[in-house]
């Protein structure tokens, strides 16, 4: 649940990206994420953009606004063919790649709002190496999971792996390998799938 004022609380589901790269890690293409993010929708954010909320996406964009961040703005969304509202539960999102491509990596980055954990306290401050975005930030940073495809192996099902975490307060891209300091944000999902038809 997320606080909003007076005790009212509202469903605070995770903000999620899925793209390709290929196979030396440059970004390819985004397939689906959650319009939030993409339209800098956020309630009760302030003037927070939330770029502790998917860094690891945003920076693999390679897109730089004129804020000097790496994230969509309200005067620059991403279009509504690769964004959707979150999903309350499963979800399939189908996508037809490129006949030129056989072998291509998919990644998914998922973060859930105010998750926050001893570690990732709501009273970290602003330069602190645990903060992440204060009250109404992210709480555990974004986690991100990856799965190679390989079109000519014949194989119809790829499970994606833990990579790491991202940047907890959104300054970089990158991915962090060690998250003994993560608890409930390990199991926002439990299985991603890239299944071949």
């Amino acid at each position: 649940d997320f606080p909003l004022f007076l005790g009212i609380k509202i469903k605070n589901s995770p903000q999620i990206a899925v793209w390709t790269e290929d196979m030396e890690g440059n970004y390819l293409s985004t397939i689906y994420v959650t319009h939030k993010i993409a339209t800098q929708s956020w309630q009760a954010a302030g003037k927070n953009r939330r770029k502790e909320a998917l860094p690891h996406w945003c920076y693999s964009r390679g897109v730089k606004y004129n804020d000097g961040l790496y994230l969509p703005t309200k005067k620059e969304p991403l279009t509504d063919g690769i964004t959707g509202a979150t999903p309350r539960g499963s979800f399939d999102v189908k996508v037809t790649p490129n006949s030129a491509v056989k072998q291509f990596v998919v990644k998914v980055e998922i973060n859930h709002s105010t998750d926050f954990n001893d570690y990732y306290p709501k009273s970290a401050k602003e330069g602190d190496s645990n903060y992440s975005g204060g009250e109404k930030g992210s709480g555990q940073p974004a986690v991100v999971y990856a799965v190679q495809v390989d079109l000519t192996s014949g194989k119809k099902d790829f499970e994606a792996k833990l990579l790491g975490h991202s940047s907890p307060d959104g300054s970089d891209g990158g991915i962090y390998e060690d998250v003994s300091t993560l608890t409930t944000a390990l199991q926002i999902v439990k299985q991603i799938t890239v299944h071949l038809k």
